[in-house]
């Protein structure tokens, strides 16, 4: 199956974000045509540590409406990209603790904070963290989950999603526990996680 028709199949489970990989180390690197996705579904960009000219390079080529950033990349840059009308989705990677010391400079400058387990990659490190570090969130941003979330943790997650740490989480990051290679999803697995999602509630 090409990747496109792969990508074509996933967005008709609708969901509300679609990322490519613009980080040229990973195996997901996409340079490959873009297919035309329904509206209502923002491509966003993951990038590790780009410069400026390079993401908006590929904001233009793509017509990104959004950026995932996933390496130590500024404030400064941040403010950037929310400028050219990004949502601006900063990554930081947690694993048994964690110092939310570390948002305060990004608190007005991104759109959504992004929790990914820590590990040798800069994402796609296929387990999760302790999500019981997230007690100790006190910002009012809205997060996404991510990090090694599959449909083994399902019932882990539907656990999660009934504490008050998970107030604040309003999107669900799927990647490596849902793929038969990398980049190409299993469509039978994401529909089975979603319809068990939808049937709990979320």
């Amino acid at each position: 199956m090409k990747l496109e028709n792969n990508i074509l199949d996933v967005a008709e489970l609708q969901p509300d974000y679609l990322g490519f990989i613009f980080y040229e180390k990973s195996p997901r690197y996409f340079n490959t045509e873009m297919p035309d996705l329904p509206e209502g579904i923002k491509k966003i960009g993951v990038f590790v540590n780009a410069k400026l000219d390079y993401i908006l390079d590929k904001i233009e080529k793509y017509d990104l409406q959004g950026v995932q950033l996933h390496g130590q990349e500024t404030p400064e840059l941040c403010e950037q990209l929310q400028a050219h009308n990004m949502i601006v989705i900063k990554v930081f990677s947690i694993k048994n603790q964690f110092d939310f010391k570390v948002l305060e400079p990004y608190e007005d400058v991104c759109n959504y904070y992004l929790f990914d387990t820590k590990g040798k990659e800069p994402g796609g490190n296929g387990y999760t963290f302790n999500w019981n570090v997230l007690k100790k969130y006190k910002s009012n941003k809205s997060y996404f989950l991510s990090g090694g979330i599959g449909p083994d943790e399902l019932d882990a997650l539907l656990l999660f999603l009934k504490r008050p740490e998970s107030d604040l989480c309003c999107t669900l990051d799927l990647n490596s526990k849902f793929e038969t290679a990398s980049g190409f999803k299993d469509l039978k697995k994401l529909k089975d996680f979603k319809y068990q999602l939808t049937r709990n509630g979320y």
